[in-house]
């Protein structure tokens, strides 16, 4: 969880929660929950206005996580509890086992090698 953001939430129903808080990469044992940011987001139009307003933080750049918790505090985002197979391809030991994952699953299944 160390290498993701962290989203603390209020449970609306099975899957789905307000999220009331975002944490990025914290400390295993500083995290508010075990719900990862994989960084799929369903925009609606105000976060331009939030973004117009959100300081600069890293290297001089307005992180789209500073906006997201800023709506988030006025009680507008939502998260949902992804199911299924996912991969971080962002390192290569992720990239690796998706490689793997496709060719053992659709690639060599349907005949192709």
């Amino acid at each position: 969880i160390f290498r993701y953001g962290v989203i603390a939430g209020e449970n609306i129903k099975e899957g789905l929660y307000r999220v009331t808080d975002m944490v990025e990469k914290p400390d295993p044992s500083e995290a508010p929950s075990n719900l990862a940011i994989i960084g799929r987001y369903i925009l609606t139009p105000d976060i331009f206005e939030i973004i117009e307003r959100t300081p600069p933080g890293a290297n001089g750049e307005v992180q789209i996580t500073d906006a997201l918790l800023t709506q988030a505090k006025e009680g507008a985002v939502m998260a949902y509890k992804y199911r299924g197979k996912r991969f971080d391809c962002g390192s290569v030991d992720g990239f690796v086992e998706a490689t793997n994952y496709m060719y053992e699953n659709f690639y060599k299944k349907d005949g192709n090698c």
